[in-house]
């Protein structure tokens, strides 16, 4: 049967389902991963449950791996699938509103047994299987667990170790539907497993029978292929959020000739990052993991002190716990990065959810007058840049800086072109180095025309100088209580911040006409959605555009500008309206908002009605 027809097909989208021990992760990052080397574009949407190990077979344990991959540039891990692999009962039901009339939906008949109907809260005597209610899709079964143990017949494994390899006879499946090449995975498989014979040889068996059963399959009267993307020359890899965002951190490091220190705390979705940058001590990068939020801060600002780039971790919880000593980087002016990977709120909302939760909170959530840069990423690829800006912006303007991201770019992959270091700028780094001749004592906070004031390593003959959260006396640093120098450096402040806006990129219109009827304005990562609605509706001849903000405080100087050019604003956020706020306020417009606040992103279908209204 392996010479059936290959169907030519544009774009595809998987959504791997099962429970949360049954790999599906690892399926759909190493599928991501295959489909990245044949250079197809791609998105993908990781969805975990929220508990560490929730009751196998339930709902609330169900764990997710979307991927939509394309001979087209695309921007979204899709609305809808076409193909759902549902591993049990709670898989499919958890899934199948997402699914496509006319889709096709994979199952493993194992997981569909009594027991796990029960646990899904399927009435007694009704399996989805078997009673009709999916005649509108595509159904093909089949028992993966046991054909899983039929292929390790002769392992030495236990079952429980041999059936942990039945997510590779759906990767092995999936690959020949797909006519796809298996060495990317066999090559995964021998550097994960190599010292443990027993289960490199279980996993790489398991995936060949996958493979070998695909192609007895009568149901399927031919295989698919995707072509190529159309994609600017270079090399690709495919990059989640976080490791982009950790390697932004590296270059910018080697860029700067400043060593890093990572002072943090574990947190979800971040911990990536921590994992990621202590593999780095070739590059002079320290990791610290500290025993709260509090002493992670407490250490990156040491660091900072010190000399170094003091780097923090965290997302909305934490950010709260780091709030005085945020303030505490505010009122010593020295470089600091807090990256805050955004998730549902509040309290401990939604660990394993997607938010854009914390705008509010890097604008105003600190006491006094506190103002810093907030810089925002769009897409995974896209934060290896910010994070790199975000150093950037803190060592030249000696101030701490949030960027934020969050759970959807941080765990979500998409191909990325990575950079030349010869094509990375430097980051100019001055530190003080001792007296000028016409001083005779350092003075802290001169400041320069930014209102920037000197870096000054601790140990610099003749740069003694005092520190601590109590107000500083303009330019000696003292500690003063008079009420007018108070106020003059609540503005000095505020001011050094909004002069970064001279030293930022112009804010551009991503697609669409530079005046028109509606404006789309995002930040982070609404970012794929918007555009896929935006370059839609223009298809048909609308007047829309797509403008996405990258640098949140302060604001590019044209933005006002930008939003005066059109007949609405419209704002689309994962959050119950937070930027625009902001926007209303700066700018005295009445925007409107699209608000989403269920844990997952907008879709481009829910924007396109929006927009249409507005229309």
């Amino acid at each position: 049967m392996s010479d059936r027809t290959i169907q030519q097909i544009e774009d595809v989208v998987i959504k791997f389902a099962g429970d949360s021990g049954d790999g599906m992760q690892l399926t759909g990052t190493q599928f991501s991963n295959n489909t990245a080397l044949i250079g197809n574009d791609l998105s993908t949407f990781p969805d975990f449950p929220a508990e560490i190990r929730a009751p196998q077979g339930t709902l609330p344990g169900v764990s997710g791996f979307q991927l939509h991959f394309s001979s087209n540039r695309i921007f979204t891990p899709g609305d809808a699938c076409d193909v759902l692999v549902a591993m049990n009962a709670a898989a499919l039901k958890a899934n199948l509103k997402g699914l496509k009339k006319g889709g096709i939906i994979i199952a493993n008949t194992d997981g569909f047994d009594a027991k796990n109907l029960r646990l899904a809260n399927y009435p007694d005597g009704i399996n989805p299987l078997e009673d009709g209610s999916l005649v509108n899709y595509q159904l093909h079964t089949m028992d993966v667990t046991k054909m899983t143990r039929e292929a390790l017949k002769e392992s030495p494994l236990g079952m429980k170790e041999k059936d942990r390899a039945k997510n590779m006879f759906v990767l092995g499946f999936l690959y020949w539907l797909y006519d796809r090449d298996m060495q990317s995975t066999l090559n995964f498989l021998n550097d994960k497993f190599g010292k443990k014979p027993d289960i490199l040889e279980s996993n790489v068996k398991v995936l060949q029978a996958g493979y070998h059963f695909a192609e007895t399959v009568e149901a399927f009267a031919s295989r698919f292929r995707v072509e190529k993307a159309r994609m600017e020359p270079g090399t690709y890899r495919s990059i989640t959020g976080n490791t982009a965002l950790s390697y932004g951190l590296v270059a910018a490091g080697q860029q700067s000739g400043l060593p890093l220190f990572l002072g943090t705390y574990p947190i979800t979705p971040a911990s990536d990052i921590l994992h990621e940058l202590s593999r780095y001590k070739n590059f002079g990068i320290r990791t610290f993991q500290a025993e709260d939020e509090i002493a992670g801060i407490a250490s990156a600002i040491g660091a900072s002190y010190g000399g170094h780039m003091g780097i923090t971790t965290t997302s909305g919880p934490g950010v709260a716990l780091k709030g005085e000593a945020m303030g505490l980087a505010v009122m010593l002016e020295i470089p600091l990065l807090i990256i805050d990977i955004q998730r549902g709120g509040p309290s401990t909302g939604l660990p394993t959810k997607t938010e854009q939760s914390d705008l509010l909170q890097a604008y105003y959530g600190r006491n006094g007058e506190c103002p810093m840069p907030v810089v925002a990423a769009a897409t995974p690829s896209d934060c290896f840049n910010m994070a790199f800006e975000a150093f950037r912006i803190s060592v030249q303007h000696m101030t701490p800086v949030i960027l934020l991201s969050d759970g959807y770019i941080a765990n979500g992959a998409e191909p990325w072109r990575f950079p030349k270091q010869a094509d990375l700028p430097k980051i100019e780094v001055k530190f003080k180095k001792g007296l000028a001749e016409d001083e005779e004592t350092f003075l802290p906070y001169q400041r320069d025309e930014n209102l920037v004031r000197p870096w000054a390593v601790p140990g610099t003959p003749g740069l003694e100088h005092r520190i601590g959260g109590l107000e500083k006396q303009n330019i000696t640093g003292n500690v003063s209580y008079d009420p007018e120098n108070h106020q003059l450096m609540v503005k000095i402040r505020q001011e050094k911040v909004d002069k970064i806006a001279d030293h930022i990129p112009l804010q551009d219109i991503e697609v669409g006409p530079e005046k028109g009827k509606v404006l789309v304005l995002g930040w982070g990562s609404t970012f794929g959605a918007i555009k896929s609605a935006v370059l839609e509706l223009l298809a048909e001849g609308h007047e829309v555009a797509h403008a996405h903000i990258r640098y949140l405080r302060p604001f590019p100087r044209n933005l006002e500008e930008i939003l005066h050019s059109y007949d609405h604003v419209l704002i689309p956020e994962i959050n119950n309206g937070q930027l625009i706020k902001i926007i209303r306020e700066q700018f005295l417009i009445p925007a409107k908002g699209y608000n989403k606040v269920m844990g997952v992103p907008i879709t481009k279908g829910e924007l396109v009605e929006k927009i249409r209204e507005l229309l």
